[in-house]
């Protein structure tokens, strides 16, 4: 959510910002949030002279009676009355154009970056930096699914009578080594000085309304019948919602803190065989990071992060790269985000694996988390990305250390959390 001062400033700087994000649908919500804020204002500035009217009237009530000039006192007392009737109206449609006016503020997006390009989808996001030198091997590169089963890792049959499409039962080795990296990510973020957080899976309407935009909470929650209550899609979500409505002393900031959570997520329809099998899922595992700062510092740590997610992946041996998200593909709530890919031998091409994103203010003025400033208070600045998330994250894992015969390398950093493990063997 942006900063009303800024429409009511130069709302033709809103309205350029959502025609780069080519959402020109929703440019007549800069006019009815002009006018709503108007409505607003002026209902404040009524009662607030009404008050002061009454204040005024309340002591000259008092100066009518002891004068006993009694008629006189009871036409003010009545001329009080009727302030009083209109000044209730007035809270009560004050309350109303305040909640449509913030409705219609949470629609708006977010400003974009500088530096973020123009462009109507991911299709136009802009390769920045690769890492490690991507190989084709000499065999050929099987489909995943055909690697975990071949490995005995991997029962998607089953999943399907117990809970349908977009799940599976992961097995053995492969399962240890989904836990592995699960455990190495939550050190090796530890060891960046982030604290580890073990978040609560569920969180309220009011959070999920502050944490993301409507599209989004559509497209990826899951509602917990007869609840208030929905299923994280990430960490991200209760991580920042813990934070809500506080006031953050500024020697406690940054806050840097790594999160490990189940995530949940609708993910509606799969596109082409790599998108099946375990690419695109309803319930996965993800380790995060979470950092919680002052507004100059964000663009700082927004570096920091996705450089982390990338020493990991160099660090376990997988080739990736960065790529700009232009403003087509930003989320309403992001400034600008980076998306890390890992290269996927069978497909000679590279696929995400993980997200980061600087949201500046906007999670904070929806959230109302504000921390000290010698002038009093300001928003927080909020940022978030993946360190890793099997299993989409595995996929590469196997594609990359997996040898002629099937067999499947373990890298050195990973051998400590698989009990020594340096080689998995297929089963035929």
């Amino acid at each position: 959510m942006i900063d009303i001062a800024i429409l009511r400033a130069d709302p033709d700087r809103v309205r350029e910002n959502i025609r780069k994000k080519f959402q020109d649908n929703k440019l007549p919500l800069v006019d009815e949030a002009l006018a709503l804020d108007e409505k607003r204002r002026a209902l404040q500035t009524e009662g607030d002279t009404l008050r002061a009217s009454r204040n005024a009237l309340s002591k000259k009530i008092g100066q009518l009676m002891r004068e006993k000039k009694t008629q006189e006192a009871e036409e003010v007392k009545a001329q009080v009355n009727a302030d009083a009737e209109r000044l209730a109206a007035i809270e009560t449609e004050a309350g109303e154009v305040s909640e449509r006016l913030k409705a219609i503020m949470m629609r708006i997006p977010n400003f974009i970056s500088a530096d973020t390009p123009i462009g109507k989808n991911d299709t136009e996001n802009v390769e920045r930096e690769r890492f490690l030198e991507p190989k084709v091997p000499d065999f050929e590169v099987p489909y995943h699914v055909d690697i975990l089963e071949r490995l005995g890792a991997i029962d998607l049959d089953s999943a399907r009578r117990t809970s349908g499409q977009g799940f599976y039962y992961l097995i053995g080795d492969v399962a240890r080594l989904h836990s592995a990296v699960l455990a190495y990510a939550r050190d090796f973020m530890i060891n960046k000085g982030f604290t580890y957080v073990i978040p609560p899976f569920m969180i309220r309407s009011d959070v999920v309304s502050g944490v993301m935009s409507f599209e989004e909470m559509d497209g990826m929650m899951y509602k917990i019948e007869g609840e208030d209550l929905y299923l994280i899609g990430t960490s991200e979500h209760s991580m920042i919602g813990r934070f809500m409505n506080t006031t953050l002393p500024a020697e406690q900031l940054p806050l840097t803190l790594t999160s490990y959570s189940p995530c949940f997520r609708k993910e509606k329809g799969a596109h082409g065989i790599e998108e099946r099998g375990i690419y695109r899922i309803h319930q996965f595992e993800k380790q995060e990071m979470i950092v919680v700062c002052r507004p100059e510092d964000s663009e700082a740590w927004y570096d920091k992060m996705w450089h982390f997610t990338v020493e990991l992946f160099v660090s376990m041996g997988i080739p990736v790269r960065t790529l700009e998200c232009c403003s087509g593909d930003l989320a309403d709530l992001k400034y600008r985000s980076v998306d890390v890919e890992a290269w996927s031998p069978r497909q000679k091409k590279y696929f995400e694996v993980g997200s980061c994103s600087n949201l500046t203010d906007a999670q904070a003025r929806r959230l109302g988390i504000r921390y000290k400033t010698d002038k009093g208070t300001a928003y927080a600045h909020t940022l978030n990305n993946t360190v890793v998330a099997p299993p989409r994250m595995l996929i590469a894992f196997l594609e990359n250390h997996l040898n002629a015969d099937g067999s499947v390398d373990i890298p050195a950093v990973l051998r400590p959390y698989m009990g020594g493990t340096e080689k998995l063997i297929p089963r035929s």
